[in-house]
């Protein structure tokens, strides 16, 4: 029966647009995001020509990898006049996990307490505040972490000057570098992330709810513990586990430290040995050890990142007003809580914007080489990105891959988003989960696994061997990683319009493709180019995939990359402030876009992804 039923669904379903838009679909996810990790997760258990669990054993055994008692490092220790807070070395898995959980946590709290302070309270600049918390989200990838170990350099650096020199608030000059550095520039780039999703959940809580718990006695703390808190926690949930994954896959901030002051704690971390491991692979060799580590890594993500999800599912709550949609509840403060919020505010605005603002300065001045501050300003580092070869090579290249994979993207994203939305094919919910799952997927992972496939004997010599040319390779990697971003576009558009226009539209005989290209695509073409800028921005600043593959071929490689190269002090341009000119071009890059959804398309969030 349930046989009859399914042929009888695929007969009225699956005409030739939908068999044609099914198939891409899943021959794409088959081939650049199932086959490169399942291949990765058997490599991982190769030992000796057989199978065996052998590099997991000696990867959870092995005092390099995890250690229960510190190997090294320095916290809040105290030396001539230094307190230096670098972390303890607890091995580079157990390393990587415990950098992940804190800045989870530090970016929860920021982003709940920020959450709170603009979801709930009317003040002066709300609006000002509302653009500057979300500086952060700018990409400035490597340079950041620079400017951090720059800031807190106890030899020169601004903000000891500041604290311990002219304002003597502190004792001692701080060192904060290592895997604390990395701690803080990961917490400054993602708690936007967790302060959107919690700000979210706030505005759509029916205030009636927490009006009636207060009626009957629940105030304050109270009320925020037993009602605000349980409704915006699946929020919250779904914001950390991004937060989570971010910063395991994370390489900006371990090479910028690195580069920065050159400490080797800020290398043992999982990411930066996977990013290391490449340099072997220029020779068509890839450890089994090293693949293990990204199948830990990868299965930590994914599981996490499901487990949360189906959290959400279940603890997502229905509310209910007559009125329709609510105003969120807004109180108007004393005039000293006022002040406070305020003064909070500033506080954390400028410290979070630090990276950008520096990267600014850095890239139109002459403070790489000048100490505490800048003493000239110039503009031949931002000339560079039109004068330099080298430079306007990765800035093409860039351009090249994200453009192509923008239009691979939207392709793919708008036929997944419409099978699943409209059709009613078995399988369609599994497509769904393929297509949301690289947003879990570690870049570094992907890399991995990539490389692992495509310089095999099955593709070896072909346009998609990384070895050969890894450009093709990239376009790919890319439009994965970003495939989530255009298909959850495009599938808003998609509920926004009624299925019934489409019904009566075949019902005076158009067909399926007629349908779709004259009555659905107009009115949903507005989130497919919100879908397509966001895949294009997020592309130009992709990490993970760029510094590993691009690291195969040097005329190949991307914008971020080369700023990789620059910060780490390999490239032969040489000055760290080329590296920060080229993030302010991809800051500009963003800002247009973000100008873009928010003026001509009006989808004022869509743009960050979150």
């Amino acid at each position: 029966m349930d046989l009859k039923k399914t042929i009888r669904t695929l007969k009225r379903e699956l005409d030739a647009m939908t068999a044609i838009q099914t198939f891409i679909a899943y021959a794409f996810l088959l081939v650049f995001l199932i086959a490169p990790l399942v291949l990765m997760v058997g490599q991982a258990f190769v030992y000796q020509g057989g199978t065996s669990f052998r590099w997991f054993v000696d990867l959870l055994s092995s005092p390099e990898y995890v250690s229960f008692t510190s190997r090294g490092g320095r916290l809040f220790e105290v030396r001539r006049g230094v307190m230096y807070l670098w972390g303890h070395d607890y091995g580079i898995l157990l390393n990587s996990l415990l950098v992940a959980f804190f800045v989870t946590v530090f970016c929860s709290i920021i982003g709940v307490v920020a959450a709170m302070l603009m979801g709930r309270y009317r003040f002066p600049g709300k609006g000002i505040f509302r653009v500057l918390l979300l500086i952060p989200l700018l990409a400035t990838p490597f340079v950041n972490a620079y400017i951090i170990g720059k800031l807190f350099n106890p030899r020169g650096g601004l903000i000891n000057y500041l604290l311990v020199d002219l304002l003597h608030i502190l004792p001692w000059r701080l060192d904060i570098d290592g895997l604390v550095g990395v701690i803080l520039a990961q917490t400054l780039s993602y708690y936007p992330i967790i302060f959107l999703n919690v700000l979210a959940s706030l505005n759509n809580i029916d205030p009636s709810v927490e009006e009636m718990a207060e009626n009957l006695g629940a105030r304050g703390l109270r009320l925020f513990r037993t009602i605000t808190l349980p409704l915006f926690l699946p929020g919250l949930a779904a914001g950390a586990i991004i937060v989570f994954i971010f910063s395991l896959e994370d390489l900006g901030a371990p090479i910028g430290f690195t580069g920065a002051r050159a400490n080797p704690l800020s290398r043992k971390l999982v990411s930066y040995q996977v990013y290391s491991s490449f340099a072997e692979a220029l020779t068509g060799s890839f450890s089994p050890k090293i693949a293990a580590l990204a199948v830990i890594i990868l299965f930590i993500a994914v599981a996490g990142f499901l487990i949360i999800r189906r959290y959400v599912n279940l603890r997502t709550y229905a509310m209910l007003s007559k009125g329709g949609r609510w105003s969120p509840r807004l109180r108007t403060p004393s005039v000293k809580t006022r002040v406070a919020i305020i003064l909070s505010l500033l506080f954390l605005v400028t410290l979070a914007s630090m990276p950008q603002i520096g990267t600014v300065i850095l890239a139109t001045s002459n403070w790489a080489i000048s100490g505490t501050l800048p003493t000239k300003a110039t503009g031949q580092y931002l000339g560079t990105l039109i004068s330099d070869s080298d430079v306007t090579r990765a800035i093409v290249n860039s351009l090249l891959y994200s453009g192509a994979a923008v239009v691979i993207t939207v392709l793919v994203g708008a036929s997944i988003a419409y099978v699943v939305a409209r059709r009613d094919i078995p399988g369609r919910s599994v497509l769904d989960i393929l297509a949301t799952i690289p947003v879990a997927v570690p870049g570094i992972a992907l890399a991995v696994g990539y490389f692992l496939l495509f310089s095999s004997k099955m593709f070896r010599g072909s346009i998609l061997d990384p070895l050969l040319d890894p450009a093709l390779l990239m376009v790919f990697a890319y439009s994965i990683r970003r495939l989530p971003f255009t298909t959850r576009a495009v599938s808003a558009g998609l509920a926004q319009v009624d299925k019934s226009l489409e019904e009566s539209s075949m019902n005076l005989g158009a067909d399926r493709p007629t349908t779709f290209f004259k009555v659905v695509l107009p009115l949903i073409i507005g989130h497919i180019l919100g879908g397509a800028i966001l895949s294009f921005v997020y592309s130009m600043s992709e990490v993970s995939t760029s510094v590993t593959l691009g690291a195969l071929r040097e005329d190949r490689v991307p914008i971020t990359f080369f700023i990789s190269q620059i910060v780490y002090g390999v490239a032969a341009v040489g000055s760290v402030s080329i590296g920060a000119a080229l993030c302010v071009l991809l800051m500009a890059v963003q800002i247009t876009a973000m100008a873009i959804s928010n003026y001509i398309l009006k989808q004022k969030v869509a743009f960050l992804g979150v």
